[in-house]
């Protein structure tokens, strides 16, 4: 028996229907939980702050107990199948909503399709139900201090013992480790095989003995993320992920996640343009026809972004799959916030030299450049994937780890 297909009329009925719920149900259990004004909850909370834990473990229950937590999973697994349209509409509605991040986002958006993806029965039952209530929160131990951009390049090791792993390592630019139940890590197995094919991913206990967090601290005043040192920790070979050596094709599902849930919010980056621009036109730079065309300026990007968004949709309403043209879409919002820095400076005058909320924001600006997938590394991605230009030379890819020079 054939499937249905739905008509133009009742598929739009349907995403209307959807964005309806999605707005009254916001509308209704946002409240309190609401981000801050001055946009601060783009900026992760500071590790001191113990509160954030708290206040974020309430609103993920809500979303769980609404059904909004990991629409995107399927049905037997706590989610709601949700379609790829359905996942934009929730992102544009959420931060019209001004609703804060969720405590567990890596989870829901990476960890959790990851181990739906490559986790086995056992796995999946053991660790994906506690992740939509936000019961147990994840971190993702990937980067480190020499493999940033070029991530295959991962130095931790994990050496197997009988029915366990002893891995040792440092891990930087963690989110949420420092109060994270349980990590995603990238380990090196294998260091006579190529950088990509001699890696596994496994799953460990942030409690466990020989796990150390170390707070970093950014010119903000605050540290929102944390390094982590691995000292001879222990890990039953049972928390390994996928087979052994298949570790780079469990990561690259979850940066492709982080992207996608990236993509999906962007709408959160260009959020306080038109409070900029409202600010600026309040302000005595309006005066000036040079600040003026920087204003301008800054209107013209956030248009640019708002239609690459609705680009995005159409094709997700076509049954597309977003393919590299998200690398555009990211470099462009971060150039949307960059934009919104220099109108703020331009709004504030001397009181730029007050530290307060706003200061707080144009020192985060910068990350946006460097946050999922720096600019280099997307110009690489666009250069590449759409405008088909030859590769650069990798003369390491196809060499013995062990033999490549650090």
């Amino acid at each position: 028996m054939t499937e249905e297909i739905p008509s133009p009329g009742e598929e739009l009925r349907r995403i209307q229907t959807f964005r309806s719920e999605a707005r009254d149900w916001l509308e209704r259990n946002a409240g309190h939980f609401r981000a801050d004004p001055d946009g601060l909850s783009l900026v992760f909370a500071d590790v001191s702050d113990s509160s954030h834990l708290a206040r974020g473990r309430q609103w993920q229950r809500l979303l769980h107990q609404g059904g909004w937590a990991g629409i995107s999973w399927p049905t037997e697994h706590g989610g709601r199948g949700a379609s790829m349209i359905e996942q934009a509409i929730w992102a544009q509605e959420y931060a019209a909503a001004a609703a804060p991040p969720g405590i567990n986002l890596l989870a829901e958006a990476v960890i959790g399709p990851t181990l739906i993806a490559h986790g086995d029965g056992e796995q999946r039952a053991r660790f994906l139900p506690p992740m939509l209530p936000g019961d147990e929160i994840w971190c993702q131990l990937f980067s480190e201090p020499s493999a940033g951009s070029d991530m295959a390049a991962v130095r931790t090791r994990a050496r197997r013992q009988s029915d366990h792993w002893i891995i040792d390592g440092h891990k930087i630019w963690t989110s949420a480790a420092h109060y994270a139940d349980f990590g995603l890590v990238l380990a090196r197995t294998d260091w006579d095989a190529p950088k990509h094919g001699g890696c596994t991913c496994f799953v460990i206990d942030m409690r466990t003995s020989g796990v150390k967090c170390r707070p970093l601290r950014q010119m903000t005043g605050g540290a929102a993320f944390n390094e982590v040192f691995l000292e001879s920790v222990q890990v039953a070979d049972c928390r390994r992920i996928g087979r052994e050596g298949d570790g780079w094709r469990v990561a690259s599902t979850a940066l492709g996640h982080e992207r996608l849930a990236l993509g999906l919010g962007l709408s959160r980056v260009g959020g306080g343009v038109d409070r900029v621009l409202r600010d600026f036109a309040r302000s005595r730079a309006v005066a000036d026809p040079v600040a003026r065309q920087s204003a301008a300026d800054l209107w013209i990007k956030a248009r640019s972004l708002a239609y690459l968004g609705e680009s995005t949709l159409e094709r997700l309403v076509a049954g597309e799959t977003p393919g590299p043209e998200g690398a555009v879409t990211k470099l462009v919002s971060a150039r949307v916030s960059r934009s919104c820095d220099e109108v703020m400076d331009l709004s504030r005058g001397a009181g730029a030299t007050v530290w307060d909320a706003t200061t707080l924001l144009q020192l985060w600006v910068p990350a946006t450049s460097i946050a999922g997938g720096t600019d280099e590394i997307l110009r690489s991605i666009v250069a590449q994937r759409i405008l088909h230009l030859p590769r650069r030379e990798d003369n390491d890819k196809d060499r013995p780890f062990s033999e490549v020079p650090h």
